[in-house]
């Protein structure tokens, strides 16, 4: 199954499979995401907010939660290396600005 991932401010979207990680998605969609670790799960850098469809996600794990938390991530951001996309979402970074355009 396919979902779409809407990126704000930008409003760039893009597809994903089932299972896919935030984390890629976003990159293939052409956005930066800070991750010091190279997606292994150790930096806690990458942490977007999930604007809609966030209800219908995985809970956040204790390691995710752990990792914000020693690296002072705002609780109410989800760290993209463990999201896997199971839905549609609409998703954002503190760092994006709002001046990006869409392609």
């Amino acid at each position: 199954m396919e979902h779409r991932i809407r990126f704000l401010p930008s409003g760039r979207e893009r597809s994903c499979e089932d299972g896919a990680s935030l984390l890629e998605t976003a990159r293939e969609a052409g956005l930066p995401v800070a991750s010091a670790c190279g997606a292994d799960r150790l930096c806690g850098r990458c942490g977007l907010e999930i604007v809609e469809g966030g209800d219908g996600l995985a809970p956040e794990s204790e390691r995710e939660r752990q990792l914000k938390e020693r690296n002072r991530i705002d609780p109410r951001l989800r760290l993209a290396c463990f999201v896997l996309v199971n839905h549609d979402l609409v998703v954002t970074a503190p760092y994006w600005g709002t001046t990006e355009e869409v392609p």
